[in-house]
C-alpha cells in the first residue's frame, strides 16, 4: 500500500495557557499543503513493527509517532499482524510542519482499512488524539480546520473547501525544540504577555479566508510562538529578515518553527520569489506549495 502524507501550516496559533495535564491550550487554524512524504506499508505475519526511513534523524522505535499508531491499534483491537513501514521524507523534520503527525495519521487511517478495523472518522480521531496533538487534524482529511484544546479538538472548515492558497515556504536548517519554546512562553507570559497578543482574532481570519480577501488574510495571520522562538533561536529572525529583503512579504512562522511562509497572489509569483531565494547562498530549503 502506497500513501501520501501531507504537511500543514498554522495560519493562526494562539497559546492560551498551561493545562493541569502539563500541555497547553491553544487556538489555531490549520491548512493542509502539498508538500508530502511517501509511505509504503507491507503486512507482516507476526506482530512486529519495522520502520525504515531515508533520513537518519527520524527514529525507528517507540519514539516515532507511526510506531505509536501501530502499537495502539495492535493493543486496542488485539491485532496479531505486524507491519513494515518505509517512509521517504520530503517534509523537513522538526520544522513546525507536522510531518511526523501526518505520517502517523496516514498509517492509522490505512491500517484501519487494511486490518479491517473499520472505525469511523470520529473514532479514529479519538485514537489519534492520544498519539500527538496535530495527528487528529490529518485524520479529518480536510483542507482547513479550526483546532482547540491542545490542538486535538478539530472542527473542519467546510466552507473553505474550495479555497486554494499559494505559498512560498522557507525552512532554515535548524532544529527547534517545541518543549523548550513552551517553557520559555510560560516564563514570559506574565509581564510580557503582550508579546503573544494577536491584533486580529480567528473569526476575522476565517471571514477573510471565505472572501479570499488576501490583504485582510495577510494582516490577520498570527503565531504566538514567533517572538519566543526568535528569542531562543535568533537565527530564525535573521532568516526571516533576509527572506523579506528578497521580496517575501507577510512572513509567518508555522508551529514552533523554524519553518516560515508567505502567501502569494499566484503560483507564478511564488516561483519567481523561490528562484530569487534559491540563488542566494543561505542555508535553507525553499518550496512552492499550495493548499490540498
Amino acid at each position: 500500500m502506497l500513501l501520501k502524507s501531507y504537511a500543514k501550516l498554522n495560519l493562526y496559533l494562539q497559546i492560551l495557557g498551561l493545562r493541569p495535564d502539563g500541555y497547553h491550550n491553544i487556538r489555531t487554524i490549520f491548512e493542509r499543503i502539498s508538500l508530502c512524504d511517501k509511505i509504503t506499508l507491507k503486512n507482516l505475519p507476526y506482530p512486529q513493527i519495522k520502520i525504515s526511513c531515508n533520513k537518519s534523524n527520524v527514529p525507528s522505535g517507540s519514539d516515532n509517532l507511526v510506531f505509536k499508531s501501530v502499537k495502539l491499534l495492535q493493543k486496542k483491537f488485539g491485532i496479531k499482524k505486524g507491519i513494515y513501514v518505509r517512509i521517504v521524507k520530503h517534509i523537513p523534520v522538526g520544522a513546525g510542519l507536522g510531518g511526523g503527525s501526518g505520517n502517523a495519521a496516514a498509517v492509522l487511517s490505512a491500517l484501519n482499512s487494511l486490518w479491517g478495523i473499520n472505525l469511523s472518522r470520529r473514532e479514529l480521531a479519538r485514537c489519534a488524539a492520544g498519539i500527538g496533538s496535530d495527528v487528529a487534524f490529518f485524520i479529518h482529511d480536510c483542507k482547513f480546520a479550526a483546532g482547540s484544546g491542545r490542538g486535538e479538538v478539530i472542527r473542519p472548515l467546510k466552507r473553505l473547501e474550495r479555497l486554494n492558497l499559494w505559498h512560498l515556504l522557507v525552512v532554515p536548517r535548524l532544529h527547534v525544540s517545541t518543549p523548550r519554546v513552551y517553557k520559555k512562553w510560560d516564563l514570559l507570559k506574565g509581564a510580557k504577555a503582550t508579546l503573544t497578543r494577536p491584533e486580529y482574532n480567528v473569526k476575522i481570519l476565517k471571514s477573510a479566508l471565505r472572501k479570499k480577501d488576501l490583504r485582510t488574510i495577510q494582516r490577520a495571520l498570527f503565531n504566538g510562538f514567533e517572538p519566543i522562538t526568535q528569542r531562543i533561536y535568533p537565527q530564525v529572525a535573521l532568516a526571516k529578515a533576509r527572506a523579506a529583503r528578497q521580496g517575501l512579504k507577510t512572513i509567518l512562522m508555522s508551529g514552533s518553527g523554524p519553518a516560515f511562509f508567505g502567501i502569494t497572489a499566484s503560483r507564478k509569483k511564488a516561483q519567481i520569489l523561490a528562484g530569487r531565494l534559491k540563488r542566494t547562498s543561505e542555508p535553507w530549503q525553499v518550496f512552492v506549495v499550495k493548499t490540498v
